[in-house]
């Protein structure tokens, strides 16, 4: 068997993807898995990082408004479709599975154009463009959130990677913070912003810093690949430990008791899956799906919402300083978040893709 998978430009739609790759090799080793992709995306480093094939088509971002870049879509579109058609016809595909994201609607419009059966996957609780598309061709529509807006779909969960979903995030703790130089015995605070770091919660977490440490908290900080810090908390005990990127996020997981983060789709379906709390921060921008995946975590009491305007160095020392000193209300905001986890997405998504496919 022969699955392509299109899922590229963030790792929102990547690591879906390389997630299902993982659970259909799992079940079967010698099944024939290629992911479409651009050459501006992050699946240049993560797909063939992961051992899978990786083909190139052309990225065709589509407007969001009428304006004459959008006269140019149709011909760099009909490139891209050909260029996806052709991967179609080398690899023999028997399945299309998309997640998203520019290269996921000329996969779609050329598997259409093949005959070749699709599978949708959407994360979010507001479907992108071109999953809304994708859902337009097919009856095989699944997606992450219970609420989303694609007709007869089925909710599965997101599917995440196994060495996340399968952790035991509290007895590898003493480990995982001795990787990073951390302290066995502080708690401590998980501060990141996605894939690509996000600035407001940089600033905040930094200039709360001081008081975090006089208070006994240690802190590793993801400030993103691209984003810099012009002055780091000195060296000292508790450690604030500041990396641009980190390869093992099941590790900074096992290492936090709480965690200051956006609140992506994946970001809160693997904190769910572990079982950390963390107060959400949700992108300003955009359509709103940020603040959309974590209320449902927040209303079961597995974590607080801050709007990015009124997130500050005061609001941490004010609202997450206290939970940070009471293990035992940690203990009640991991177990309602461990609550609200999927772990077995990966799994039943594979199952589905395997059953289309053979059919």
């Amino acid at each position: 068997m022969r699955v392509v998978l299109a899922g590229g430009g963030t790792a929102g739609h990547i690591e879906p993807a390389l997630a299902l790759a993982d659970a259909l090799r799992q079940q079967d080793p010698a099944i024939g898995i290629t992911c479409l992709g651009t050459e501006r995306g992050l699946e240049t480093r993560l797909v063939p990082a992961r051992g899978y094939e990786l083909a190139l088509v052309p990225a065709v971002p589509l407007p969001r408004a009428i304006t004459p870049q959008l006269l140019t879509v149709p011909g760099r579109l009909a490139g891209a479709i050909n260029a996806a058609a052709g991967v179609l016809d080398r690899v023999q595909a028997d399945v299309l599975v998309g997640f998203g994201g520019y290269v996921a609607t000329p996969g779609y419009l050329a598997a259409r154009r093949r005959g070749v059966p699709i599978v949708v996957h959407e994360a979010n609780p507001r479907p992108g463009l071109a999953n809304r598309l994708g859902a337009r061709l097919t009856d095989h529509v699944f997606t992450g959130h219970p609420d989303t807006a694609l007709p007869g779909a089925q909710c599965v969960g997101i599917p995440l990677r196994r060495e996340v979903v399968m952790m035991d995030r509290f007895s590898l703790g003493d480990k995982a913070r001795s990787y990073f130089g951390l302290e066995s015995d502080r708690t401590t605070l998980l501060v990141f912003g996605g894939s690509q770091g996000a600035r407001s919660v940089n600033r905040a977490a930094l200039e709360a810093s001081p008081i975090l440490r006089a208070a006994g908290i240690q802190v590793l900080h993801v400030i993103g690949p691209k984003n810099t810090v012009e002055m780091e908390p000195p060296p000292g005990d508790p450690q604030y430990v500041i990396l641009p990127y980190v390869d093992r996020m099941d590790l900074a997981y096992a290492a936090a008791d709480l965690v200051l983060c956006r609140s992506g789709a994946m970001t809160c379906a693997e904190l769910t899956a572990v079982g950390l709390p963390a107060a959400y921060v949700p992108l300003p921008h955009g359509n709103g799906e940020q603040r959309l995946n974590a209320q449902p975590i927040v209303q079961a009491g597995g974590g607080l919402m801050v709007d990015d305007a009124d997130l500050s160095a005061e609001w941490i020392v004010r609202m997450l300083l206290p939970i940070l000193q009471d293990p035992e209300r940690v203990a009640m905001m991991s177990e309602a978040a461990s609550r609200m986890g999927r772990k077995d997405a990966d799994v039943i998504l594979a199952r589905k893709v395997l059953e289309i496919a053979s059919r």
